[in-house]
Order: C-alpha cells, then sequence, then structure tokens
C-alpha cells in the first residue's frame, strides 16, 4: 500500500500543496486562492480538472476563473457593481465591460491564502488554509467589511473533500455568496472522446437571464433541452453551453440520495460523482463556446444578483451574516466505475 502524503512542492516558481492518497493525487495552489489546480484518479486514469502541463502560474493568475477549482466569493454578476444588504449599500468595481456593465466574481480566488497546516495518516491527507480579509486588501475601499474565510481539503480513497467557512468580523451585516467556477476537464477519462461525456444535473427549474446575464424574474418550467440535464443525456462540450442557469435539487445514485452532479464517460462508463452541501442552491453550466476542452457545472448558494432581485431570499438563496457569525459549505469529487 502506498503511503499517503502531504508535502510543500514548486511548481514552476510558486509553492504549491501536493496530497496523495487512496489512489488519488491534488496539487493545491495557496498563492493562487487556495485552488485545486489539479485533482487526478491515478489509478483509473481521470483527470478532473482543466489541466495543461505547458500552463504558467502567470496565466491561470491572469484568467483564474477558468483553470481548476477556483472558489469565488461575491460570484457572478451585480447589476452596474452595486450590491445592496439590509443595513448598506455597497458600490463593488465594475469589471464587466459593455454591454454588461456588471461587477463579476469578487476577489478570493486571486488573492494569495496562507498555509494552516498539512498532514496526512494511513487513512487520507489533509491542507488547511486560510484568508484574512481586512483594510490591507485593496478591495477594502469599496467593500469595507473583515471576514475570515477557512478551507480545508481532506483527500482519501472517497476522493477530494472540501470544506469552506466564512466568519463575519464587521459589525454590519455580511452578505453571503459563493461558488466554484468548476472548470471539469474534456475529455477526464484517458483516451475518452469528448463528445461521449454526458452530463446528468437534479435541475427543477430555469431562471431566464437577460442580455446582461442577469435574471429577468422569469422563471420557466423544464422544456426537451433543460430535460437532457435531468435525464442525464445532455453533452456539455461541442456546442455552446452560455450560462443556462437553474434550481438545483437531488437525484440518485447507486440507489441513495445525492445533490450533485455526474459526469459520464458513455465508452468506458467511468465517472466523476460531484456532491455538494445543502447551502448550494443553484447551478449554472457553461464551457467557454464549447471547443476549449473543458466545461463548467457551477454550483452556486445564491442566485445571480440575489441581494438587489425583488424576491423572498428564500427564493434566491441570499443570506446575510451577523457579526461573528458562520456560514458552512462543502463539495465532494470521487470516481465512479462501471459495474464489473
Amino acid at each position: 500500500m502506498m503511503k499517503n502524503t502531504a508535502e510543500f512542492i514548486e511548481w514552476k516558481g510558486i509553492e504549491c500543496i501536493r496530497l496523495s492518497a487512496g489512489g488519488y493525487t491534488a496539487m493545491i495552489a495557496p498563492g493562487i486562492g487556495s485552488n485545486v489546480l489539479r485533482l487526478r484518479d491515478e489509478e483509473n486514469g481521470i483527470e478532473f480538472f482543466r489541466w495543461d502541463e505547458n500552463n504558467t502560474p502567470e496565466s491561470i493568475r491572469a484568467s483564474a476563473e477558468v483553470w481548476g477549482l477556483p472558489t469565488l466569493y461575491l460570484p457572478n454578476r451585480f447589476a452596474d457593481g452595486v450590491l445592496r444588504t439590509s443595513d448598506a449599500v455597497y458600490q463593488l468595481p465594475v469589471n464587466e465591460k459593455a454591454p454588461y456593465h456588471n461587477h463579476i466574481h469578487g476577489f478570493l480566488h486571486k488573492r494569495e491564502h496562507t498555509v494552516i497546516a498539512h498532514t496526512a495518516n494511513e487513512t487520507a491527507a489533509w491542507l488547511r488554509t486560510a484568508y484574512v480579509y481586512n483594510e490591507n486588501d485593496p478591495f477594502f475601499q469599496y467593500f469595507p467589511l473583515p471576514f475570515t474565510v477557512e478551507f480545508l481539503f481532506m483527500l482519501s480513497e472517497y476522493g477530494l473533500e472540501y470544506k469552506v467557512s466564512i466568519i463575519n468580523q464587521s459589525l454590519k451585516k455580511l452578505p453571503v455568496s459563493f461558488a466554484t467556477h468548476t472548470t471539469i476537464a474534456a475529455p477526464f477519462v484517458e483516451g475518452a472522446k469528448e463528445e461521449d461525456i454526458r452530463l446528468k444535473a437534479p435541475v427543477t427549474e430555469k431562471w431566464t437571464l437577460n442580455s446582461r446575464c442577469l435574471p429577468t424574474g422569469e422563471i420557466l418550467p423544464l422544456d426537451d433541452y433543460d430535460m437532457g440535464y435531468v435525464n442525464g443525456s445532455f453533452c456539455p462540450v461541442k456546442q455552446v453551453v452560455d450560462n443556462d442557469m437553474y434550481t438545483g435539487g437531488r437525484q440518485e445514485l447507486e440507489g441513495k440520495r445525492f445533490r450533485g452532479v455526474i459526469m459520464t464517460d458513455a465508452a468506458s462508463g467511468k465517472g466523476i460523482g460531484y456532491e455538494v452541501s445543502e447551502g448550494y442552491q443553484f447551478w449554472i453550466f457553461w464551457n467557454d463556446r464549447g471547443e476549449k476542452h473543458y466545461f463548467c457545472p457551477e454550483p452556486m448558494t445564491a442566485m445571480i444578483d440575489a441581494p438587489n432581485l425583488d424576491m423572498p431570499a428564500e427564493k434566491t438563496g441570499y443570506r446575510e451574516l451577523s457579526s461573528g457569525e458562520i456560514f458552512h459549505m462543502a463539495q465532494h469529487f470521487f470516481t465512479i466505475l462501471p459495474d464489473a
């Protein structure tokens, strides 16, 4: 049996932590937002996330949303950069140009995080990182609400478990909106074809978006196109998937209720299970025009522009933390193998 390990490595000039356990290997870059740059099932030849051996840290930093597993705080879009909470209004920088004119994706995934601890034993390998957001962050001038985010990555024979918590250290209300811009490799099985990928997602209703990719307020029942997600016939590449936005639910995996999406290579039967905790109420799907060899099933805790929508919080997923309050989220990635 191979020994499980958690060790510092240098990758092209930046410090990463490499976890090895249970046949899986993960490479995490604290200096690029605690991004899981690579997750691989060595035994079954599965490359979970978008990965390029010729890539560089500089190119990832320049487009941190579309590599690995980037964690976004204040994800997706806020119309005109405005974020209204119950006790304040914040003007965020408009970093998405016309015709959109929104603030998009926040800042957490671009910051240098701190390694708190890393270790391994006979069952798993772990990494803990954190980011303390305060007046030292350049974004603080727009969003002066101190908080701390902590990350836990645990790798074992069950795959990668990923947990995030945020604590409000401000006297004001802290808006909670989290997502991961999850980049799944296409193909993700060695030797497979992209066109054989199928995505199954437990979507329940579709949110319509306008030309600025903001919710119109109209929510529609699922049509034949949407049902491709539900029945698992949907191919998420080789066609344009441009911000398909849904309320999420549950499906079944191996006879058990499962909150997440399932990606399968139809030819080999090998697949990826991607499970999320209850706080992730929505899924949005995107693939960068369909020919970039990856696709993004993105779980979100709140709807796009949620605090600005004229809808109840139980519908939009928006919530706020009081001073000292903590919000927890979790995800789980693992290999699915065909029946013997």
